[in-house]
């Protein structure tokens, strides 16, 4: 019998440089999955949110991306629809994604919460202004990166008091959770909470035609007309309002803004209107804060347009979370939450703290008002929409936490938020 032997030295050799090889396969990357409106009311304000996103993306993976891991973005399509939520969110952590984020309806959010805090998976939202996503909807692993509703409201309350103290409002209201909660903000700062002197009207989400309500608006010959509508929805509205002449006979409020929803209802709809935001692209230069310039010019710089604030709310979540996994040195759910709870983060503007109480991103907001047709075409991009007239720091808008314990307790919730998954 004959026997074959392999020479020893090369078999050695190939062994010595397929070990090396093998240390270095790639790790698999980071999914991080967005749930967006791409389509339907809140369309306007998508296309900003998976743009910073991507931008924050590209510049983490230029640094080694998370932990050494590369980054890559999954994205769906919410239409922001509640239904449609539920399986994206629920797909997206079937594929892999470590954080789902996104939103521009309140309800849209808070389906997305309720789905990941059944799968323990950290939620970021972009657009939710409504009071119930850090109160009756708050979960353990849910993070509000915006204000609510309620803030908004105490930010304009001393301008609109000083201005229109005893006046009569009318309220056109988008009938969901945002649009409940905000009125009943602006009602309450207001003191125009009965309803037989400052009467209202609720629409659907996704309305394209508001003669009727505005007609009913003008009939009332109110002093001040808000306009709790977010999206085409506000846009079209204000676009009506403008076109039935019902601007120059009282003072326009829509209580959150955004540059995409400005932009759709053209500068002269509005002209001399007033709101919040969170942040403007203004505000960087009003008040030198260098970060926020630097994300401004790379925005404009790849896509000739200046960031919303939805945009840059997702560029803050994508990099707020890569720094929770640095910090604490895991994807761990758990370990994400426990780095971000109590957490001050700085980037486009001044200080923030996400509240360990309910995960609500305790900020400074911004009120508005609505620039002249010359103002805005002077800009260079022509989007200069927003002169901000005042704003309040976080800590003197936001619910204080016996009050928020006292809320949940009325509610039937427990005082405080779920107790981690067990690992």
């Amino acid at each position: 019998m004959r026997y074959i032997v392999l020479p020893v030295l090369p078999v050695l050799f190939f062994l010595a440089l397929a070990a090396p090889l093998a240390a270095q396969e790639p790790s698999p990357p980071v999914l991080l999955g967005i749930n967006y409106p791409l389509t339907g009311p809140y369309s306007v304000e998508g296309l900003d949110q998976i743009r910073a996103a991507q931008l924050a993306v590209d510049e983490l993976n230029t640094r080694g991306g998370i932990l050494g891991r590369r980054i890559e973005l999954v994205a769906k399509d919410s239409a922001s629809d509640v239904v449609r939520t539920r399986m994206n969110v629920n797909d997206l952590i079937d594929q892999g994604c470590s954080m789902i984020f996104g939103g521009s309806s309140s309800a849209v959010a808070i389906a997305a919460s309720e789905e990941c805090q059944k799968r323990n998976v950290p939620f970021f939202g972009t657009l939710t202004y409504s009071t119930a996503t850090t109160l009756d909807n708050a979960h353990r692993v849910s993070f509000r990166e915006c204000n609510n509703s309620r803030m908004s409201a105490r930010v304009m309350a001393d301008w609109l008091n000083d201005h229109y103290a005893g006046a009569s409002y009318y309220y056109i209201t988008a009938d969901y959770t945002w649009g409940w909660t905000t009125e009943k903000a602006v009602r309450t700062v207001t003191e125009t909470q009965d309803a037989s002197v400052h009467p209202g009207a609720l629409t659907p989400l996704g309305a394209t035609d508001f003669s009727r309500e505005l007609r009913q608006a003008r009939a009332a010959q109110p002093d001040v007309l808000v306009l709790v509508l977010f999206g085409k929805d506000m846009a079209y509205a204000l676009a009506q309002a403008q076109d039935m002449g019902i601007k120059d006979e009282c003072q326009i409020v829509v209580p959150n803004l955004t540059l995409g929803m400005a932009e759709r209802a053209g500068a002269q709809a509005m002209e001399g209107v007033v709101g919040t935001v969170p942040w403007t692209w203004s505000v960087p230069y009003l008040y030198e804060y260098a970060r926020g310039v630097e994300f401004i010019e790379a925005f404009v710089a790849r896509y000739r347009r200046y960031p919303s604030s939805s945009g840059a709310s997702s560029y803050t979540i994508v990099h707020e979370y890569a720094s929770a996994v640095e910090r604490s040195g895991s994807f761990s759910t758990n370990s994400v939450i426990i780095a971000l709870e109590g957490h001050e983060y700085q980037l486009l503007k001044d200080p923030q703290t996400w509240r360990a109480l309910d995960h609500q991103s305790v900020q400074t907001v911004y009120m508005v008002r609505g620039n002249s047709l010359d103002q805005v075409l002077a800009d260079p991009l022509r989007l200069d929409f927003f002169t901000v007239l005042s704003f309040l720091p976080g800590q003197e808008t936001v619910l204080a936490p016996n009050e928020w314990r006292a809320l949940r307790s009325g509610l039937g919730l427990l005082p405080h938020l779920e107790d981690l998954h067990a690992p």
